[in-house]
């Protein structure tokens, strides 16, 4: 049987009870389902696992002894930070989790001129959280320790001009060049995904000047998820550690 895993934003150390804190609470209770007794892996970002067992589940409080600490560490030895142009209903929330699951380490969801989905500021916090969350459960499905860092939403303007990998890559549809023809990064590398209804000509012109190579994925054109998910995974294989 399947070992459940639950990320926990609190200090953990072995051979001690750990109360959760709300949010953990009501997952292990009401959504894994989990009972006295019941064994689990628990993280908490800051490097490797621990084994757990559930020491006591009520409606009040859900409390963990935490056994033995193990060294497990599945990060891809290729850095990659995403930026995503934000899409509509769940395909970003897709996008965000496949990402996690292939490994990417930073990822910052991007406004551009052609996003459909207008944020107000109170809301780019409302779907932070959310992310935030889908970030955390794609880690304890796919098995990592160290969740990537999830930025809160920027204009894409300001994602160009932040400290980016110097490796840098965009792609848009008819570009000759690919991924398989493009140098291998000297260490880390960023990638820019574009919304439903592409850049616009400025954008691809300001992120060139940025120093992006912009380029293709062959003779079709595919929905910024796709996009996202397939750029991952093609760097992975080419130069991470799915080769």
């Amino acid at each position: 049987m399947r070992i459940s895993r639950l990320f926990i934003e609190q200090d953990l150390s072995q051979s001690t009870v750990v109360t959760l804190e709300a949010n953990a609470a009501h997952y292990l209770r009401n959504v894994l389902r989990l009972k006295k007794g019941f064994q689990l892996t628990v993280f908490n970002g800051r490097g490797g696992e621990y084994a757990a067992t559930v020491e006591e589940v009520s409606r009040k409080v859900v409390s963990l002894h935490i056994d033995e600490w193990r060294d497990v560490n599945v990060e891809s030895p290729l850095a990659i930070e995403l930026g995503l142009s934000v899409s509509r209903g769940e395909r970003i929330d897709v996008a965000i989790q496949k990402a996690t699951e292939l490994g990417v380490t930073v990822i910052t969801p991007v406004i551009t001129q052609h996003c459909i989905v207008k944020l107000t500021e109170e809301r780019r916090l409302q779907r932070h959280q959310h992310w935030q969350s889908i970030v955390y459960r794609a880690c304890e499905q796919c098995g990592r320790n160290v969740p990537p860092k999830l930025n809160v939403t920027l204009n894409l303007a300001d994602w160009l001009t932040s400290d980016l990998p110097a490796s840098r890559i965009i792609f848009e549809p008819g570009k000759a060049g690919t991924l398989k023809t493009h140098s291998k990064p000297d260490g880390d590398v960023s990638v820019l995904i574009g919304p439903e209804g592409g850049f616009s000509e400025q954008e691809v012109i300001d992120a060139q000047e940025a120093g992006f190579s912009a380029l293709g994925f062959g003779p079709r054109i595919v929905r910024n998820e796709t996009a996202a998910i397939a750029s991952i995974a093609a760097m992975q294989v080419l130069w991470g550690d799915m080769g």
